[in-house]
Order: C-alpha cells, then structure tokens, then sequence
C-alpha cells in the first residue's frame, strides 16, 4: 500500500509539470489511472496482468480527464505510456519500478496525446477550431463563428 501511495503521489506530482492547461488534469488522470490499474493487475496476473491494467487504467484515466475532441488521443497516449512504463520499470525496478514506471509513462503519454489532438485543431494564430465553425482562444474562451466576407456584384 505504501508503494501505491508514493506512486501515485510522485506520478501527480512530477509529470504534469511540464505541460499546463487541460493537458496536466489528462496527466495525472492517466498517471493515477495506469498506477491504480498496475497494482490491481499485479494482485491478478503478475507482470503480465500489471502491464495489461496499467494500459486500462491509463487509457480510463485519459478518457476521464480528456475534454471532447482529445479523448482518443489521449486514452491512446496514456493507455499505451502506461503499458510501456509498467513493464520498463518492472524491469529497473521490480513491482514497485512497474507501479512507478505505469504512473509515470500513464502521465506523460496522456498529456503528450492531448497535446497532439489540441495541435491538430490550431491555426496560424493558435485559436481552437471546433469544426463548426467556431474558435476559442488557448483559454477556452468561446470567439464564435468565423465572419466570411462576401463579395458583391
């Protein structure tokens, strides 16, 4: 218990600090989320069934934190930073190496992927483009639809 503890608290701690916004809530939801399915999968299926929950777990955590148009990219990049960090860190590190390294690779695969899906939507001027014609600002801020200029004959 005391592994799943310091786990979790450095995986919310350390990662997220190098992204900010939406991306650090999807990297500490991905982090908790593949650390807590890591020890569950261990109790299950040893190193095996650590790697398998770790990748759940990341993935459910990404999905969670995830706003709507990122939740793909996000499940993808934490489920899979999670499975990688389990069975890296199990190699380093033992149970304990595999928990840390889930919460760790959970954290900065989720944050990386939502990173992703958010550059996809960008503009030249780094506005947000929903695909119905509306934009928002790096602060969310709702801009409305895009004035087209019509030409007159």
């Amino acid at each position: 218990m005391r592994t799943l503890l310091s786990a979790l608290a450095f995986s919310a701690l350390a990662a997220p600090a190098a992204f900010a916004g939406d991306s650090s809530k999807v990297a500490i939801g991905s982090g908790i989320g593949g650390a807590l399915g890591n020890v569950i999968g261990q109790q299950v299926g040893g190193s095996t069934g650590a790697a398998v929950g770790a990748g759940l777990g990341g993935a459910a955590g990404g999905v969670i934190t995830a706003r709507d148009g990122n939740k793909t990219e996000a499940a993808l990049g934490g489920g899979l930073g999670a499975a990688g960090g389990s069975v890296i860190g199990g190699k380093l590190g033992g149970s304990t190496g595999s928990t840390i390294g889930a919460g760790l690779g959970g954290a900065a695969g989720g944050a990386l992927g939502n990173e992703m899906a958010n550059d996809s939507r960008r503009d030249d001027r780094g506005h947000y483009h929903d695909g119905h014609g509306h934009y928002h600002g790096d602060n969310g801020h709702h801009y409305g639809h895009k004035k087209h200029k019509h030409k007159h004959h």
